[in-house]
């Protein structure tokens, strides 16, 4: 039982932190003047206490510093270089049905279909990196070359030489991976192509084997019937991915439930049918944002018009958002004919047409320049339009000859951006499809993979002023043959055939660098006596050793 009284001298609340758990006598009562020569004693005390800090203070102030408390200038600290990893995408898929949801399930492939992977990895200072081909499984399927002494200081570094994978067959998901040499990453990319001339995924369908990312966008997807469009999500990491979706459309962004929280497990791919969360949509964006471990996304776009297929490709991720995107590979046909197509109801996506992602709060005033062989081609309305804000905007590419284009969009607050190419221009034949997505600008030693099979192209665009592109052709035997050079006028897109063969052995990519004004590339892939098509935007080339800063400090 707490004892109710207390001493005036003490008020409430004034007590030690122990005085409510535990009983304190009633203290003694003392004279009033001796209570206030304590309290004066504690005040001089105070003040000598004081008093004698200011001094040390003041004497502090005198003083050199110590070195420790002195100003260090911030040092740079090389970060250790990572493995090159490129997950490739598995074989087109016709959609069966789903059970629930956005699961989906697929039938088997057509008769015709076939996928293969090819791939270069080029060495350092003559010396190969441990590279491999493997299933997500970390299950090698091609050994491309074994860990090799590091490269010497007084080793021929001028000379290269290249791991290949030249058309391998492959009936799913693939990761190309290359170890980092000499603290450098390695150069190395390859491309997955799928090809089919019967049954519903009829067309050329190729994709770059991407690095994953926490952080990618995706243009050029569509849910409208005919239309089915599947993300598929890979993570070839150790560590489980939490992967949430944006989705933007023609009327603005959409609140799609089941778009958060899609977990993503280690060595595992996760299909996710779009017209499940955004039905009825012409135009679709989409943005992959991942948690823990990082994805690669691609969709799997096919088109069925009726019972006449209208073709297949892989959507793959383009620049991040920016106030000028740039997509070279553009294939148009003839402008009479497309009109006469795209007017017939259903094939009103038959035609070649910029589509852009405005995802943040303000209107976009987009200016379109589109260059071709001779310079630049006008566009209605000078190419000036607006762009809703958290909208998708569609701008028709028509009116131009028929040829191989660059499109610059810039503007005024940052987007995304795509470009349609369609090939096919009879309602009554297959056709097919491509989206070429945004690049990045072009430096040195960009990996150029090229799949084997068809007509292919290497296709240039310069902006404003002159640049020159040096291409050296990498063969199946693992050489990288002398150089070619292009000089390509500001403005224009220039178009190189790629060769089957040189010497004897067959081209499997291109080592390409670029210097002059800025230069962007991609790889057009057609097939004779086809409507098959398919643009491949060039990857960024490997980065150098990174640095970091570091500040010593307590």
């Amino acid at each position: 039982m707490h004892n109710t009284s207390r001493s005036a001298e003490a008020p409430e609340g004034s007590g030690a932190a122990g005085d409510e758990t535990k009983e304190s006598p009633e203290p003694a009562k003392r004279p009033a003047a001796k209570g206030r020569n304590a309290l004066f004693s504690g005040l001089a005390s105070a003040a000598v206490i004081i008093a004698g800090a200011g001094a040390v203070v003041a004497a502090g102030s005198v003083l050199p510093q110590p070195v420790s408390s002195r100003t260090v200038p911030a040092g740079v600290s090389a970060v250790p270089a990572g493995s090159s990893v490129g997950v490739c995408p598995g074989p087109a898929r016709l959609l069966e049905g789903t059970d629930a949801g956005t699961d989906p399930q697929f039938s088997p492939k057509s008769a015709t279909a076939a996928s293969s992977v090819t791939g270069a990895v080029l060495s350092a200072g003559g010396v190969l990196p441990a590279s491999r081909l493997s299933d997500l499984r970390g299950t090698t399927t091609v050994e491309i070359a074994k860990e090799q002494a590091q490269p010497s200081a007084a080793g021929n570094s001028q000379e290269i030489l290249a791991g290949v994978v030249a058309g391998r067959s492959v009936d799913q998901v693939s990761v190309l991976s290359a170890d980092a040499l000499a603290s450098q990453k390695a150069s190395a990319a390859a491309a997955m192509k799928f090809t089919a001339t019967d049954g519903d995924l009829q067309g050329t369908a190729a994709a770059n084997c991407l690095q994953p990312s926490n952080d990618q966008w995706l243009a050029g997807a569509g849910t409208t019937v005919g239309r089915t469009s599947v993300l598929v999500l890979t993570n070839a990491s150790t560590t489980p991915a939490t992967v949430s979706l944006e989705l933007f459309g023609s009327g603005g962004q959409i609140q799609a439930p089941g778009s958060r929280g899609l977990l993503v497990a280690p060595g595992t791919s996760r299909p996710v049918v779009l017209a499940g969360l955004a039905p009825g949509e012409a135009q679709l964006s989409v943005h992959v944002r991942s948690a823990g471990g990082p994805v690669a996304a691609v969709i799997q776009q096919s088109v069925l018009r009726g019972l006449t297929p209208g073709g297949v490709d892989f959507i793959a991720p383009g620049a991040a958002p920016a106030v000028r995107q740039v997509m070279t590979g553009v294939d148009i046909q003839d402008p009479g004919q497309v009109a006469a197509l795209t007017g017939r109801s259903g094939y009103e996506d038959a035609g070649p047409a910029l589509q852009l992602t405005v995802p943040g709060p303000s209107d976009a005033v987009v200016e379109v320049k589109l260059y071709g062989r001779d310079g630049q081609k006008a566009l209605p309305n000078g190419g000036v339009m607006t762009a809703k804000a958290g909208t998708v905007t569609e701008i028709p590419l028509t009116g131009v000859p028929a040829g191989h284009y660059t499109v610059v969009a810039s503007s005024d607050v940052t987007f995304v951006a795509a470009t349609r190419v369609t090939r096919g221009l009879q309602d009554t034949q297959p056709a097919d499809v491509a989206w070429a997505a945004s690049g990045v600008r072009l430096g040195s030693q960009h990996v150029v993979p090229v799949p084997q099979g068809g007509q292919r192209h290497l296709v240039f665009g310069a902006l404003d002023n002159r640049a020159t592109i040096t291409y050296s052709a990498i063969t199946a035997d693992g050489k990288v043959r002398a150089p070619s050079t292009a000089d390509i006028a500001g403005g224009t897109t220039a178009s190189i055939t790629i060769p089957e063969k040189v010497e004897d052995s067959d081209v499997v990519g291109y080592v390409v660098s670029a210097s002059g004004d800025a230069a962007y590339g991609a790889l057009l892939l057609q097939q004779e006596g086809r409507n098959d098509v398919s643009s491949l935007a060039f990857l960024p080339a490997a980065a150098g050793q990174e640095t970091v800063p570091v500040t010593l400090s307590y």
